[in-house]
């Protein structure tokens, strides 16, 4: 077996519509693929997909999987996430070597990581 990389993140959402809406305004596009069961964002080569939860959740979601999506500067995006309505998770910071990271929270609780890389190159 040989791994091709990572290729999709998806986030379940209890209202499509909104969600849909938020990362459109997060990302600065829409989505490729729009409908009811799936929404499809294509961002630098990776995707990002909205699929509606099948119940809305009555627990707190699990913070047990975190994908970093690459940004040139975390802290303005970071503010840029709080401008439209995310939630702290954790604040922006320097884990060494260059390397910085954050994490937000988005209206239907899904963690939303950033992070810069200096030393990370797509192959």
């Amino acid at each position: 077996m040989k791994l091709l990389g990572l290729r999709t993140t998806i986030y379940k959402v209890s209202d499509m519509e909104k969600a849909k809406k938020w990362y459109s305004d997060f990302l600065g596009f829409g989505p490729y693929f729009d409908e009811p069961f799936y929404v499809g964002f294509h961002v630098e080569g990776y995707e990002l997909g909205l699929q509606p939860e099948e119940e809305v959740q009555s627990t707190v979601k699990v913070d047990s999987v975190i994908t970093y999506w690459g940004v040139e500067n975390v802290s303005e995006s970071y503010q840029a996430l709080i401008s439209l309505g995310a939630n702290v998770h954790e604040e922006p910071t320097d884990v060494g070597g260059g390397i910085i990271i954050a994490s937000l929270k988005d209206p239907w609780e899904n963690i939303l990581g950033l992070i810069y890389n200096p030393h990370f190159n797509i192959s």
